[in-house]
């Protein structure tokens, strides 16, 4: 090989070894420059899953607001009318109690009651439902049975049971009618006792 020859291969060789710095240079700052990225990345899908995590929590938080507040509203719409309801099944004018949500602690045992509205010889007793059902009728007839007991402050006195729910099928009206249980309902302006026969005397 001549002298020019060899010059020529030596040229070749060293544009070769530049040009595969070159590009190992490139390489490498495109490895950086996507590692950086995938950095970024992650992060920002951290944040993201950090913020879709606290929005989770944030509408959990509001439907269990919502819960307990529908599991309320039926309460909150009845509670108001059952000075009325006693003043109109018992000629209850002046109560000389009227408690929501009461909670009974006698011995070992506790009861809760929607409602009491305590009058100078009878007790209305109300418990609130958002889907009456005919279960919950022979519920409370037993509730109510055992009263006598649970306040014996109040024994000697009649006890009457008012069933409540926005609305009320005929067929759970009409048992609690035979057990002698009053149930109200929403009305065209406010609630009413639809079965007022099943405690009024006589009925």
């Amino acid at each position: 090989m001549t002298t020019a020859a060899l010059r020529y291969e030596v040229d070749e060789l060293r544009d070769f070894l530049k040009e595969l710095s070159h590009q190992s240079m490139r390489t490498e700052l495109s490895v950086n420059r996507l590692s950086q990225e995938m950095r970024e990345f992650k992060d920002e899908m951290r944040e993201f899953k950090d913020e879709t995590r606290r929005d989770r929590q944030r509408m959990n938080k509001q439907w269990g607001d919502l819960a307990n507040r529908l599991g309320t509203l039926v309460e909150d719409i009845v509670a108001p009318n059952l000075p009325r309801v006693a003043a109109e099944l018992l000629d209850c004018l002046k109560p000389s109690l009227f408690a929501v949500r009461v909670v009974r602690h006698w011995g070992e045992e506790t009861r809760e009651y929607d409602a009491l509205v305590v009058c100078e010889d009878a007790v209305l007793i109300n418990e609130t439902k958002s889907k009456l059902q005919p279960a919950h009728v022979d519920a409370f007839v037993s509730k109510l049975e055992e009263f006598p007991r649970i306040f014996p402050e109040y024994a000697g006195r009649r006890v009457v049971g008012v069933l409540a729910s926005l609305a009320c099928e005929a067929g759970v009206v009409a048992l609690a009618t035979r057990r002698g249980v009053a149930v109200m309902a929403m009305g065209e302006e406010t609630m009413q006792v639809v079965n007022p026969e099943a405690v009024r005397p006589g009925g």
